[in-house]
């Protein structure tokens, strides 16, 4: 088979582990083994005398071992694809020889040690994807080289360190994830030079310091990830630039001020995610203009003030937790479907609440709440019904009106528990 070119064994259920005599194949320019196949054993070094290979897939393929240095001398190959393959070991610093690569997929492996800054030599390479193993250490800053990169994946990892500076030169980055590591320090201002980016993803982390508002700058920028962090500071009005922004989760960070109303001309907006910080002030009307908004999370702040009528065009809204008083005297909208309001100053609620036809989920308990309109009974489509842990009066009964609620599945009525704002007594 001296003059085989391709070899592609995708899906055909070998077992045994690769023979090391396919490094005779000196003619060889694709090798893929993938998609089913139950190999053991590790790669054979021998691979590496492969001088015109340019693809090599040896994607899931449970090998074990590690990945042997002999790669690195495969000066034409363009794609190197073995993630979810049962490797370990470290990445060799001889892959940085490889001047043609163009994709390094060597993800959801058990890869351990750090990344070798020989990588950043890899001139042409678009596509690099590591995340899902165990490497240590930081990220290296020859990563900022990589002027090709469209793609970066690091997630998943036990990563430490600083984010370096230099990623802000990736000028045709398309997406950038370093979520669910050991991160430290600050958001590099410098990510705000990424023109190109549409994904962010930063969460999981010990990141500190402010949000950058360079990061206002990334118009075609989708999904911005930055929760569960220690990022402290207001939110930069910046944000509300990001037009084509889908997701925007911030939520449990140490964040405080008040919230931007520029927020509300995110437009394209699914998912908006503050909770679980220390927000104060009042909730902005403008957040009411988020009408493709899914899912709405203010929960876990200090908000006060009334709950705006424009709000009550989100489907999905999580309030509890705050220090609210109150909601509109009137309410037009149907178009919620979840509202939750437990654990706030709420004492009175408008009939009009009784307007909202469609909502499946209400939650008001742990309020200052002494009575409640009849019109709830007009909620056919509630499925859950908390009004426990408020001021009724002792001795107060099931309202009547419940019976009308035939879709009702749980119901939460009773005597205070706790205090106002949901603390123990």
């Amino acid at each position: 088979l001296s003059n085989l070119r391709e070899l592609g064994l995708r899906g055909a259920g070998l077992s045994g582990s690769i023979p090391p005599e396919l490094g005779n194949l000196s003619n060889l320019t694709e090798l893929s083994i993938s998609g089913g196949a139950r190999l053991s054993g590790s790669i054979p070094p021998e691979l590496g005398n492969l001088s015109n290979l340019r693809e090599l897939g040896l994607r899931g393929a449970g090998l074990s071992g590690s990945i042997p240095s002999e790669l690195g001398n495969l000066s034409n190959l363009t794609h190197l694809n073995i993630y979810g393959a049962g490797l370990s070991g470290s990445i060799p610093s001889s892959l940085g020889n490889l001047s043609n690569l163009q994709s390094l997929l060597l993800n959801n492996n058990g890869l351990s040690g750090s990344i070798p800054p020989e990588l950043g030599n890899l001139s042409k390479l678009t596509w690099l994807e590591l995340g899902g193993n165990n490497l240590r250490g930081n990220i290296p800053s020859e990563l900022g080289n990589l002027s090709n990169l469209t793609y970066l994946f690091l997630q998943t990892n036990g990563l430490s360190g600083s984010i370096p500076s230099e990623l802000g030169n990736l000028s045709k980055l398309w997406l950038l994830d370093l979520s669910r590591n050991d991160l430290r320090g600050n958001i590099p201002s410098s990510l705000g030079n990424l023109s190109k980016l549409t994904d962010l993803y930063l969460n999981d982390n010990g990141l500190s310091g402010s949000i950058p508002s360079e990061l206002g700058n990334l118009s075609k920028l989708e999904y911005l990830e930055l929760d569960d962090n220690g990022l402290s500071g207001s939110i930069p009005s910046e944000l509300g630039n990001l037009s084509k922004l889908e997701y925007l989760h911030l939520n449990a960070n140490g964040l405080s001020g008040s919230i931007p109303s520029e927020l509300g001309n995110l437009s394209n907006l699914r998912w908006l995610y503050l909770n679980a910080n220390r927000l104060s002030g009042s909730i902005p009307s403008e957040l009411g203009n988020l009408s493709n908004v899914e899912w709405l999370a203010l929960n876990d702040n200090g908000l006060s003030g009334s709950i705006p009528s424009e709000l009550l065009n989100v489907r999905r809204i999580d309030l509890g937790f705050n220090d609210l008083s109150g909601l509109p005297s009137q309410i037009g909208s149907n178009r919620v479907l979840y509202l939750n309001i437990q654990c706030n100053e709420l004492s009175s609620i408008p009939s009009s609440l009784g307007n909202l036809s469609n909502l499946t989920h209400l939650y008001l308990n742990g309020n200052e709440l002494s009575s409640l309109p009849s019109s709830l009974g007009n909620l056919s489509n509630l499925l859950v019904l908390a009004l426990n842990d408020n001021a009724f009066p002792q001795g107060t009964t099931i309202p009547a009106w419940i019976r009308n609620l035939t879709k009702l599945q749980e119901f939460y009525f009773g005597p205070r528990v706790l205090t106002p704002g949901c603390g123990t007594d």
